[in-house]
Formats: C-alpha cells, sequence, structure tokens
C-alpha cells in the first residue's frame, strides 16, 4: 500500500528542514512525501531541493500564490498530485517520530480515518532545537520527561506507547479533537466527500469540518493516540479574523448531513 504524506507548509524552512529530518529517520521508508506549500518563497525550495537527493522515497512540491491562509486548497491540490492509496495529513512544523509512518500504516482499517496527538514545544526550546538541530525525533522517553520538568514541553504522556484494544475505536463518531497536523484516512474516503472544503479562509476549522463530512459519510474515528504522537514546534498564533465566520459555516454543517464539500478537491483531480 502506497502512502502519502502531505506536509503542509508556509514561510518557515528552518522547521521545515527539522520536519524533514524526522521523515529521513522513518523506520517505514516506503511513502512517498508531498511538501504543500501555501505560498513560501524560494528559501523553501532550496530546503526541498537539498533534502530530495537524501531521501529514500519520492519528494513532490506543490506550491500555490501566497493570498493568504489557505491550508484547504494547498491540501486539496497535494491530494490531487498522488495516487497513493493512503493519505498522512501533517504539518511543517511537526516533527515525526522514526515509527510516526510505520505506527499509522499499522492501524489502518478499511471504514475507518485516523487522528492522533502532539506535544507542543516551548518557544525557547524550539529556538534552541532549530538553531542547533537538536535531533529530537530520536529522543527517548527520558529526555522527554527532563524536558518537560524544564517546562520546555507542555506534557510527556503523549510520547507514551500503549498496547492497542477496543478502546481505540471508542470515539468512532467523534470529531472533537481531531487536526490535519495528524490525521490520516484512506484516499477514496477523502475523494467520495470532496477533500477539504476551501471555503474555509483563513486559520481555523477546516479540518473540523472535513472530519464531520468524513462521519456523515460513514467513515468511523478511530484513535492513533499514544502510537503515532509529532512535536509540534512553537509559533505564534495565526490570524483569526475569520474564525467566527469558519465557526458559522461548521456549526451549519453540524446541523446537516453533507458529505462532500462545496469548493473541494474535483476542482483538480482527474481521478476523483
Amino acid at each position: 500500500m502506497l502512502i502519502a504524506v502531505v506536509v503542509t507548509t508556509y514561510n518557515r524552512p528552518d522547521a521545515l528542514a527539522a520536519v524533514l529530518d524526522g521523515y529521513l529517520a522513518q523506520t517505514d521508508p516506503e511513502f512517498e512525501l508531498i511538501a504543500a506549500d501555501d505560498g513560501s518563497g524560494p528559501e523553501t525550495r532550496a530546503v526541498l531541493g537539498a533534502f530530495a537527493p537524501r531521501a529514500r522515497f519520492p519528494v513532490r512540491h506543490v506550491w500555490q500564490e501566497d493570498a493568504g491562509f489557505r491550508a484547504a486548497a494547498i491540501r486539496n491540490k497535494a491530494l490531487a498530485l498522488t495516487a497513493a492509496e493512503y493519505v498522512i495529513f501533517t504539518d511543517g512544523d511537526c516533527i515525526p517520530a522514526p515509527d510516526f509512518v510505520a505506527q499509522h500504516r499499522r492501524l489502518v482499517e478499511p471504514g475507518w480515518f485516523l487522528s492522533a496527538n502532539r506535544v507542543l514545544l516551548s518557544e525557547a526550546f524550539t529556538r534552541r532545537l532549530l538553531a542547533q538541530r537538536l535531533p529530537v525525533h530520536r529522543w527517548g522517553l527520558a529526555r522527554w520527561l527532563a524536558a518537560w520538568l524544564r517546562r520546555d514541553v507542555n506534557r510527556w504522556l503523549p510520547l507514551v506507547r500503549l498496547p492497542d484494544g477496543a478502546w481505540r475505536k471508542r470515539g468512532a463518531a467523534r470529531w472533537e479533537g481531531a487536526k490535519t497536523c495528524n490525521l490520516s484516512a484512506w484516499r477514496a474516503d477523502l475523494a467520495r466527500v470532496n477533500g477539504l472544503d476551501e471555503r474555509y479562509a483563513g486559520w481555523g476549522l477546516e479540518d473540523s469540518d472535513l472530519v464531520i463530512r468524513l462521519l456523515h459519510a460513514g467513515v468511523r474515528h478511530k484513535s492513533a493516540r499514544f502510537a503515532a504522537p509529532v512535536l509540534h514546534l512553537w509559533h505564534r498564533e495565526n490570524d483569526r479574523s475569520r474564525l467566527a465566520e469558519n465557526r458559522r459555516r461548521l456549526e451549519d454543517l453540524l446541523r446537516s448531513d453533507r458529505v462532500r464539500a462545496d469548493a473541494g478537491l474535483d476542482q483538480y483531480a482527474a481521478r476523483v
């Protein structure tokens, strides 16, 4: 099964380089990586150009003009670009553990999408990590416990690995908490709901909209928590001026049974 890892990025080449180091270390190299670039400058292209020859997997770059926060659109363009059967969505400031792809692959199941969680890094620790290129993707639990005691991270518990069981499906109808910084689904299911809804302009809730429509389509939510966490680098808060409008749009969706995005993947994909 070919997996595509879609990494959304925007004008943060140092963070992207740290994230790409995490993908070089993956125990499962059977995937392609698509950098979904929401209008970055040439520095990001240079980082990807230097990275691609080092990778054991295909690296692709899809770019759109910088016209504000348009994560839904660039993810749809990346989704249209791949023929992979399964897609992992994440961000260019989220560093994966070495078994990140392997764990998503292991938990894959027809009729289900996966979501997992993250550990937030402090501003000071993020700056130090990026300046020194610390290989945090290889750190063990003891080092993360020490980092938590220093308040370099907000929590350490998501880094614990728990055995599988029926508990992973207890939130089968839950949409809250699922975010595209660590979300995966079958491409066929994503196509069935027409990808992400590009009417969500500006930061906020386009990922919740996707998850709710997947649930409306009968795709259930399986937890990949305590299996496939990411390390989320600190960043300044995004502009939230459109959040109220996006929230109204999401509330309308929750009152409906709508499945397909009105402005979605079918604008780009011949394979939908």
